[in-house]
């Protein structure tokens, strides 16, 4: 019953309702823990305490940093499973899987003690100074030192999850930890509560990853019997082909993300040169511009499957109508809520701290970042096909251009110009670029994989 479930879904289903069912379950949970991001900064932003607020900003990097395992061995086994199970070579699926797990878990580990062995010179690379370094340290502690492990499992049991099909379990997974910290945020980091400051921010984001990673194995041992994703240590090892198909999509992804990270390190230190009300504002506006960006990269992520299958089984007919669907649904609506950001802008910021200077700050920072949304969706989709078509190449390519070629160059450049205003527009320039070079890549994919897109 499973495996005609299974069938129906990538092979049969409408594909309206197919990416429908795919994706819905992965926005949702995109914008739960977009959600459960502001709801550090919001609730830090309580105490109305820049340092507290710039603290979790300047940690940001580091977190960020977890992206680069969570791809590597998220992505990487998820398209990886997803292009065996359309093969129906089921076993390299549980051997995937295994691998999978368990290298995410040794990252982790080595995650944190590597973070914690070098924890001095860390502080320093991540632009805390002698006013902010206590509490970075503070919320540090937490969130990487005992929570690297947790926070990198929670994501790439749910992206293993997602790969065959079941959206909703994997969503539900990450969505009970977020509403968890959602919960203990205000608890721990309050004066009613225990008055911990951005330390308590951290403790809470530790323990919803525990209780995520928790209803993840629950969920594999309730559904044992049906699920191909399996963690059982008998499985995993080191064949070949299995690990050159994981790494060829996970590698690219996890440079990406590193890449991404090294972005935000060079943004926070040349805006911590301007005090602690700018860090604390681009904290914020970037906070807030999250959440389309979460919503792209959740549609994308969740139609991955879809393609990966199809493209897999030879169904290139209906791989393309599902790209190009894809396109004709959300273009449109990121242009709409950028277009709302840039407006709204100065309203949105002082939800997050009444403070007028961080306002003003805010304010000119968020119109800058949010004119990215509708580029950077296009990106987000064209890596996607990458990525499911087993393309990582593509996909490291498209990560070297945006930041070491266009963004990070951008940055000093703009820096330089229009000294702490030209930073947050470094990324729309950077993204108007790359969503060009998408539209020419996935016509180039169009037209190898031959056969007239139809509207399904």
């Amino acid at each position: 019953m499973e495996e005609n479930q299974k069938v129906l879904l990538f092979e049969k289903m409408p594909i309206p309702k197919a990416i429908a069912k795919l994706t819905i379950p992965t926005i949702l949970s995109s914008l739960v823990m977009v959600i459960y991001n502001l709801a550090d900064t919001y609730f830090v932003g309580m105490i109305n305490d820049p340092v507290q607020n710039a603290a979790v900003t300047l940690a940001y990097p580091v977190l960020l940093a977890f992206n680069a395992v969570n791809n590597l061995f998220g992505v990487g086994t998820s398209s990886m499973m997803s292009r065996a199970l359309g093969s129906r070579d089921y076993e390299t699926v549980r051997r995937s899987s295994a691998f999978g797990f368990y290298c995410s878990l040794f990252s982790g580990l080595l995650f944190s003690l590597m973070c914690t062995i070098f924890k001095g010179p860390l502080l320093t690379v991540l632009g805390a100074d002698e006013v902010t370094r206590a509490a970075t340290d503070s919320y540090m502690l937490w969130t990487v030192t005992c929570g690297a492990a947790p926070a990198i499992l929670n994501v790439v049991m749910a992206y293993m999850v997602r790969s065959e099909g079941a959206s909703l379990h994997a969503s539900i997974g990450t969505m009970s930890g977020c509403i968890l910290n959602m919960i203990l945020d205000p608890i721990f980091i309050l004066p009613w509560g225990f008055n911990m400051g951005a330390a308590g921010a951290g403790l809470a984001t530790f323990l919803s990853n525990c209780f995520a990673c928790g209803y993840f194995f629950v969920l594999l041992y309730v559904k044992r019997k049906s699920t191909y994703v399996c963690i059982n240590p008998g499985k995993m090892g080191f064949e070949r082909a299995i690990v050159l198909g994981i790494c060829a999509v996970g590698v690219p992804a996890s440079i990406q993300n590193l890449l991404n990270v090294t972005g935000s390190t060079i943004l926070n230190n040349f805006t911590s040169s301007y005090g602690a009300d700018a860090v604390a504002a681009m904290g914020i506006a970037q906070k807030v511009n999250m959440v389309p960006f979460q919503i792209a990269l959740g549609f994308s992520q969740g139609v991955m499957p879809l393609i990966s299958y199809n493209f897999a089984s030879g169904n290139h007919r209906r791989m393309k109508d599902s790209i190009l669907f894809a396109i004709r649904l959300m273009l449109p609506a990121t242009v709409a809520v950028a277009a709302g950001y840039y407006l709204g802008a100065g309203g949105l910021v002082r939800m997050f701290m009444d403070n007028q200077a961080i306002v003003d700050y805010g304010t000119r920072f968020l119109r800058g970042l949010c004119l990215a949304q509708p580029l950077i969706y296009m990106d987000f989709l064209a890596v996607g096909v990458f990525q499911a078509l087993g393309m990582g190449k593509n996909a490291l390519i498209f990560a070297i251009m945006r930041k070491i070629i266009l963004e990070i160059p951008a940055l000093f450049i703009l820096n330089a110009l229009f000294p702490l205003y030209g930073l947050p527009y470094a990324q729309p320039l950077a993204e108007l670029v790359l969503a060009v070079a998408s539209v020419v890549m996935l016509r180039r994919i169009f037209q190898r994989n031959q056969g007239t897109p139809q509207t399904t």
